[in-house]
């Protein structure tokens, strides 16, 4: 579960979907191996987790095999943290922070309207510029398939509307 509140976050769907987004970046064995994703960089694996020991800040660690900076739950890029630190008057990388910072990126991109709505495929298509592993993007990185993450979704509490 995300730390946010289902009430602060805007409802149980969306915090279903933050999951969701952690399943599909982090996936279930390094979220147990970890801080449930919160303190992950980039590059970690099951067998190999790489985390940071601190929420003061984002950790800015480069990985050069990946070219990436990307650490926490969602996976955030250095390079956006001073933006949204700033937008969303944050004093910190915590948990807390890192909920309010990808629920953020989400109204960036118009998917709360359908996450709150139940079209979880049409906001997984939405949000998939922002997180590689969702399927519709064009990074060329490991995609999981829209199928495991319906399941995901679902069984963090995520409910979906009768087509």
């Amino acid at each position: 579960m995300p730390f946010i509140s289902a009430s602060a976050a805007g409802g149980e769907n969306r915090c279903a979907f933050l999951d969701m987004i952690a399943f599909s970046e982090i996936g279930p064995q390094l979220l147990a191996a970890s801080d449930n994703g919160y303190n992950v960089l980039v590059g970690s694996t099951p067998s190999r987790p790489l985390l940071f020991n601190s929420y003061a800040k984002h950790p800015d660690v480069f990985n050069p095999a990946l070219d990436s900076t990307a650490a926490g739950r969602y996976q955030l890029l250095f390079r956006y943290y001073a933006y949204y630190e700033s937008l969303l008057h944050l004093a910190d990388f915590s948990p807390m922070s890192q909920d309010l910072i990808a629920l953020q990126q989400i109204r960036e991109r118009g998917a709360l309207v359908s996450i709150d709505g139940g079209d979880l495929d049409h906001a997984v298509f939405l949000c998939s510029n922002i997180w590689a592993s969702l399927p519709g993007n064009h990074y060329a990185q490991h995609v999981n398939p829209l199928t495991a993450l319906q399941t995901a979704y679902a069984s963090a509490g995520g409910t979906v509307a009768a087509v």
